[in-house]
């Protein structure tokens, strides 16, 4: 009985969904993973020129002034297989953006794309500090370094 509430609850979610909207998402997962060749396009309205141009495999997210923060356009781009740059481009009422997709590409308008990736769920981190901090208990420390003091003080 629970697999099939699920599964009608699935069929009803997705009953919505056009071939368009899957074939988009898919486009959307695709290019945030780098495999699609785009130039995005900063264009200032008032002037009538184009202010940068940033071609290559590039993901886009626009902020569009969330947070209480300007709207800005952040655009990441894979330049090598280890190598990225990001870039930022403040948006305003004369400056504005396009993308464009350079090359056509396959993606399924009948399954949703999901990506998994295990090295998000297990993160490289990055230690600063010394190797004895990592063995030292900070109050412990700070106890040795008491002790140590009171022993040295003539009494």
């Amino acid at each position: 009985m629970k697999t099939l509430t699920t599964l009608l609850l699935a069929t009803l979610v997705l009953a919505g969904c056009t071939d368009a909207n899957i074939a988009s998402h898919n486009l959307s997962k695709a290019a945030d993973n780098f495999e699609i060749n785009r130039r995005v396009i900063f264009y200032n309205g008032i002037t009538d020129t184009y202010i940068l141009t940033i071609e290559g495999r590039c993901a886009i997210d626009d902020q569009g002034g969330r947070g209480g923060q300007g709207a800005q356009l952040e655009v990441t781009c894979k330049v090598s297989p280890e190598q990225y740059k990001k870039h930022f481009l403040g948006l305003s009422d004369n400056v504005t953006y396009f993308a464009e997709q350079l090359t056509a590409t396959d993606v399924s308008a009948y399954h949703y794309r999901v990506t998994f990736k295990p090295q998000a769920i297990k993160p490289d981190i990055d230690f600063r500090g010394s190797g004895q901090a990592l063995l030292e208990n900070s109050s412990e420390s700070a106890n040795r370094q008491q002790t140590a003091r009171s022993d040295n003080d003539p009494e």
